[in-house]
This record gives structure tokens, C-alpha cells and sequence, in this order.
């Protein structure tokens, strides 16, 4: 008996099919044979941190429309596939489920317990999004298929940095990161976003070290960090404190003495005039502490805390070291 034609198209029905019929005849195969010209994309990878977006969708939609043009040409086309882990992207996601399911934290788990529960949400989250692709009818060779944190990945990200350093072609060296204090980790450029809010500027008397009676003033949104400040900064044209360059000045509560130097970076206009420099957390201070050789001193630890040394400081919040730092001061 004939099966009659639906009135509709139903893809569910059909496109599954299809692709098994792809799949089962290796029609997605990268092709071995020599003597062809060889044709290669490789997957940007995917984040397994849900579902395919149409992002997803429009890139995907690209490289299997360059593939199967390839392979219709003649050449040994080869798409290959892969899943990427977002490391913390994918590690908030299940902090997230963690709370919301079970009211725990990382912390709660352990290390171990949590990296299981982090591999668990890549089977389930990366398997989804390989069938995602499947119906889309992306034509890879997921025999290939690769996930950046598999043995072979990363184990060739290694063996590369390695080589690279010993070759001299990259250095490794202090720099001005990008830091959660919340997660515990370094951040990229693109995973922050920046957001102006409401705040206050203090103005703080630096004395001049052997004038007695005389200061210079600076003004910081963020006194806090003053426990690390290594030296103060005003513009070489500024006629108000060519004076007092190459002198020094002393760091109220702690009474370290820094020097005063004069660089371009400084504008005139902004606050006094004057600025204080804590290379380890400003990037502009730490350029300018470069130029002037100024000492970089970390008064914050990994949690947002000021670090041991700074007396009833120590161990503060980095919002609570502000309160107890501008009381003081006052």
C-alpha cells in the first residue's frame, strides 16, 4: 500500500533520515585519497554552556555551505568538529544550577566533587549541542569531533607554550589582569563588561617629605588602594608642581616615602592635577611605574582582601578597607 504524502512538509520526519543515510554511507569522511588537493575547516568550537544560538546557526550555515562546495569541486574536503570548554562561563552555569538545585556552593562540593559536576554539564550540554548541529545537517566528520580540554588538546596547547618559550618567541612577565574575586580567576577582555556607576572622590594631603607644613593633594575614587601606592605623578608642563618633581612625598597611614615624577600620561585638568600610582592595580599606573622605575607593591589578594602586613587592614574586604581606611584619613 502506498503511503500518502503529507499535506505538509514535516522535517522531523524527513531531515533525520536523510542525515542518517549521510552518516551510515561516510559521506561526511575526510577523504584519503592522495592524489586529491586537500580542503580543511576547522570548527571555531562551540561553548558547552547550552544550546546553539543563531549565531551558531548563520557560522555553521557558512562552513558547510564552503565544505560541500568543496567536495563537489573534487577536493579531500574535511570539516572537523568540536565543543569548547568556557571555562568560567561553564563554571557559573553550574554553580548556578548548584544553587538553584541543591542551595550549595563550589565550596560546598570540593575541588574533585565539582570538577565531576563541571564534567557532567559538558556530556549533557555538549552532546546537545552536536545533535543541534546534526539537525542543522552539518556535514562534519564527527569521528574527528574534538573538546579543548580532551588529553590530546590540551596536552598539544602545553607542548606548544613550551616550545614557544624556549624558543624566545614569548616571555612570561607581570602584568595588569583582569580579576573576579568572586571566581577566583583571571578573566579575558572580552568577558567583562564595564558599567558606570555613581561614586565618590576623596582628596587626600600627601605630605612632602622634609617641608614641613606642605603637601600635594591627590583625589582617588578608590582609597583603598593608597596602601599600595609606590609614587605620585604630575604633568611635566603642569607649572603648579615643577618644583616639587624628583622630590619626594609620604604615604599617609602607612609612611612609605615615594617619589614625585612627571609624566605625559597625567591630564591637567582632571582632579589636582596630582595622581597617585599603585602599579599592581591600575594598568595606567603600572605603564607609568615602567617609565619611572616605581616599586609595584599587591595590597589585594585573590578574594578582594588587603593582603598581611598593613596591620588592622589586614584581612578587610576591599569595601570595608575604603570605610576603615577614609575614617581614618578623616
Amino acid at each position: 500500500m502506498r503511503k500518502e504524502l503529507p499535506k505538509v512538509y514535516e522535517p522531523q520526519e524527513v531531515e533525520s533520515r536523510i542525515y542518517e543515510t549521510w552518516e551510515k554511507n561516510g559521506c561526511f569522511k575526510g577523504h584519503r585519497d592522495r592524489s586529491r588537493k586537500p580542503f580543511t575547516i576547522v570548527m571555531p568550537p562551540p561553548n558547552v554552556t547550552g544550546q546553539l544560538h543563531m549565531g551558531h546557526a548563520m557560522d555553521s550555515t557558512l562552513q558547510d555551505i564552503l565544505i560541500r562546495f568543496k567536495r563537489m569541486q573534487g577536493y579531500a574536503a574535511l570539516w572537523v568538529p568540536g565543543t569548547d570548554h568556557a571555562g568560567i562561563a561553564t563554571q557559573i552555569k553550574v554553580e548556578e544550577e548548584l544553587r538553584k538545585n541543591e542551595g550549595l556552593t563550589r565550596y560546598d562540593l570540593g575541588r574533585e566533587k565539582f570538577l565531576e559536576r563541571v564534567w557532567d554539564w559538558k556530556r549533557q550540554y555538549g552532546g546537545r549541542i552536536v545533535q543541534q548541529q546534526k539537525k542543522l545537517g552539518a556535514s562534519c566528520d564527527w569521528d574527528r569531533a574534538r573538546f579543548t580540554m580532551d588529553e590530546g588538546c590540551s596536552k598539544a596547547v602545553r607542548e606548544t607554550f613550551c616550545e614557544l618559550y624556549e624558543k624566545g618567541l614569548i616571555y612570561k612577565g607581570s602584568r595588569i589582569i583582569n580579576w573576579c574575586p568572586h571566581c577566583v580567576t583571571a578573566l579575558s577582555d572580552a568577558e567583562v563588561e564595564y558599567q558606570d556607576k555613581p561614586g565618590s572622590f576623596w582628596h587626600i594631603r600627601y605630605p612632602i617629605a622634609g617641608e614641613e607644613g606642605r603637601y600635594v593633594i591627590v583625589a582617588t575614587t578608590r582609597p583603598e588602594t593608597m596602601l599600595g601606592d609606590t609614587g605620585v605623578a604630575v604633568h611635566p608642563d603642569d607649572d603648579r608642581y615643577k618644583d616639587i618633581v624628583g622630590k619626594k612625598c609620604i604615604l599617609p597611614l602607612v609612611g612609605r616615602e615615594m617619589p614625585i615624577v612627571a609624566d605625559d600620561y597625567v591630564d591637567m585638568e582632571f582632579g589636582t592635577g596630582c595622581v597617585k600610582m599603585t602599579p599592581a592595580h591600575d594598568p595606567n599606573d603600572f605603564e607609568v611605574g615602567l617609565r619611572h622605575n616605581l616599586e609595584t607593591i599587591r595590597v589585594l589578594d585573590d578574594n578582594g582582601k588587603v593582603v598581611e602586613g598593613y596591620g588592622k587592614y589586614s584581612g578587610m574586604d576591599r569595601y570595608e578597607a575604603r570605610k576603615a581606611i577614609v575614617a581614618d584619613l578623616e
